[in-house]
């Protein structure tokens, strides 16, 4: 077969055990899903009875631009329909800016302990990779900007960062944008932006008129609670936009998404409530890791990273017997670190205490029950 050599580089992804998996596998009744940063509490009612009223119309085809649910979004940023794009979650608007602006002759730049998928398109792409070193969970602004030269098509900035939930401020941001040339784009995947209360969080929205080479990537998938139908969105100039419509799929979002969407947006008492209750469950890991001198990266996001500071694939293996599941640093080449979504009072509590569990056990998991 003559596909491109370089794809050999890459695996499929691999996602963690889904909750009927372990259900099956250890034998426990309840799964309490602590890996992806989904919301546990759901989603707004009222996008449950909007999906009700749509039901008995499936066999339409969806807006192919996501057109009512733009218009919305338009009012509610204050900006043109035409700096919108929607995709299948901010997955497919990384995958669209990949392919529409990367290949073999340019390079694009991204930190090493980041989401993954902006090395897994640039792979697929051909492009070269720079990635530049953390600083403690954070993209370290200086040293991207030297890396960018004139080759450089796209800077990825993942804000706040996943895994670590570090954030870079409103000055660093404005710091890249002001050095690199305005041909090189700069994308702030800002997934977790819902969550963010950090008063220097640079407001991004408002600088596209003033920096065409900025985009801005957000979601439904996590605070709005809307992982399961796909649906996410890029904010950019319309040159931009203009260039992602012509590689996108036709209908790459479906109805019941776009529909979810319009009516998420509109209760944004459901929004402000689980950011309230995310913070307010957050510093109980705070304690937790202070309690124990734990290091950890404070967080603008709905997960929490911690290093442990013993082998945390065995760890996550003996939290799956326990019916709870979380994500090894491993992925990041952290593999003493653990990321844990962020769940309600009951499951974080019930966790913690199983974390206790195990800094009391001198490594020994063995000794457990």
């Amino acid at each position: 077969m003559k596909a491109r050599s370089h794809l050999k580089k890459l695996t499929p992804y691999q996602p963690g055990m889904g909750i009927d998996e372990v259900k099956k596998a250890y034998g426990v009744k309840t799964v309490v899903k602590l890996a992806s940063n989904e919301n546990p509490y759901g989603c707004s009612e009222e996008v449950v009875k909007a999906l009700h009223r749509e039901l008995s119309n499936l066999f339409l085809y969806p807006s192919a631009n996501a057109d009512p649910l733009r218009q919305k979004m338009a009012s509610y940023y204050q900006i043109s329909p035409e700096c919108l794009l929607f995709g299948k979650g901010t997955d497919e608007i990384i995958h669209l800016l990949a392919r529409a602006f990367l290949n073999q002759e340019v390079n694009t730049v991204m930190s090493d302990f980041t989401f993954p998928q902006y090395k897994k398109n640039a792979v697929i792409e051909g492009a070269e990779i720079r990635e530049i070193p953390h600083v403690k969970g954070k993209h370290d602004i200086p040293r991207i900007i030297e890396a960018v030269d004139q080759k450089t098509s796209i800077v990825w900035i993942c804000n706040p960062n996943n895994p670590s939930g570090e954030y870079v401020n409103e000055k660093e941001l404005l710091q890249l944008l002001n050095e690199v040339d305005s041909d090189t784009l700069v994308v702030c995947d800002e997934a977790y932006f819902e969550y963010v209360d950090a008063i220097d969080f640079p407001d991004t929205v408002s600088l596209i008129d003033r920096y065409p080479n900025l985009v801005v990537t957000r979601t439904f998938s996590k605070a709005y609670g809307l992982a399961a139908l796909r649906i996410g969105y890029c904010i950019a100039h319309p040159d931009v936009i203009s260039l992602l419509q012509v590689v996108k799929d036709t209908f790459n979002t479906s109805h019941l998404a776009q529909v979810a969407a319009l009516a998420a947006l509109n209760d944004q008492h459901f929004v402000h409530e689980c950011k309230r209750k995310n913070r307010q469950e957050l510093e109980e890991y705070y304690t937790f890791c202070w309690r124990f001198g734990l290091s950890y990266y404070p967080s603008q996001t709905n997960f929490i990273f911690i290093e442990l500071r013993r082998d945390c694939d065995k760890i996550a293996g003996y939290l799956l017997t326990k019916g709870y599941i979380v994500r090894s640093g491993s992925t990041w080449g952290s593999p003493t670190g653990l990321r844990i979504t962020i769940g309600d009072s009951i499951q974080n509590d019930t966790l913690i205490a199983y974390l206790t569990q195990l800094l009391r056990t001198k490594d020994d998991i063995s000794l457990l029950n």
